[in-house]
């Protein structure tokens, strides 16, 4: 009776590892297909729902409808999608080579941090539409005032993210490195900015998604070219659906900066893990 207690015992503890085992491969792949699910579910709904409730096309299309309407205007799309695309980028590297200098001038001056912070606040309270036609204005209707505009919104989140990824780190460790006869320039390549790298990347992926913002509200204002551009004509043209198809390229064309920039920061800061 006891050997048959004991091998019953084992059977159950063998079927619990399976599950445990079953429950632990399904976790990674739920994590990793989490996106596309819900994605799949939400246009799915709106495929079904919008029939359903006699919407017709001029008012909201369904995702088919765009996404042929993109495949036809494939062309056309990424035309204009080249230009925005330089704009954002343009603008977001002059935030980069500006605002990271501006941060360490501010980490590292105290007269300089309370000078120049008040004046950043003012420009960033500013609303970037009021700041369009007078960009516009002064600099004419090339590719200035789109890439100055990107360059406004997008300045704003790297300098703080940058400041706040240098002033987070422990002073007792910098006194440690300082102690063991490391230079200031030894100090902040070591161990200020790998510790501030996080910080400086998520400043970067707002950066870059509010650029593209910026970028687009230019070419409301004053363009011949651009998604924002052809935005404005399909809807002169009351053409809904190529509207949603420029809508839905701009957003593709900021998650693609923005992984971009997710994958150049998994290559070259360090891992940690998150506390759940």
């Amino acid at each position: 009776m006891a050997s048959t207690d004991v091998i019953g015992a084992d059977r159950a503890q063998a079927k619990q590892g399976k599950k445990m085992s079953r429950k632990k491969s399904r976790g990674p792949w739920l994590e990793r297909y989490s996106a596309l699910i819900l994605a799949t579910i939400l246009l799915g709904a709106w495929q079904v729902l919008v029939p359903l409730s006699g919407l017709s096309e001029f008012v909201l299309p369904t995702p088919l409808a765009i996404a042929k309407r993109i495949v036809n205007e494939l062309p056309l799309l990424a035309t204009h999608a080249y230009v925005t695309l330089f704009e954002v980028v343009a603008g977001f590297a002059m935030g980069v080579l500006i605002g990271i200098p501006l941060a360490l001038s501010i980490f590292y001056s105290r007269a300089f941090e309370r000078a120049i912070y008040p004046i950043l606040v003012a420009l960033q309270t500013v609303p970037k539409v009021a700041l369009a036609p007078l960009l516009v204005l002064y600099l004419g209707y090339g590719w200035a005032p789109k890439i100055t505009l990107a360059f406004l919104i997008s300045f704003f989140p790297i300098v703080i993210s940058t400041v706040v990824g240098l002033q987070s780190l422990d002073k007792n460790l910098v006194n440690l490195v300082r102690s063991m006869g490391a230079s200031e320039w030894q100090t902040f390549f070591k161990v200020r900015l790998p510790a501030a790298l996080p910080n400086i990347f998520g400043g970067f992926k707002v950066a870059v998604s509010l650029a593209v913002i910026g970028a687009v509200i230019g070419e409301y204002v004053a363009a011949e070219r651009g998604l924002g551009y052809l935005q404005l004509q399909a809807n002169s043209l009351f053409d809904t659906t190529l509207n949603f198809a420029t809508v839905v390229t701009i957003s593709g064309l900021g998650v693609m900066l923005y992984f971009i920039i997710d994958t150049i920061e998994s290559r070259v800061t360090y891992k940690r893990d998150a506390a759940k």
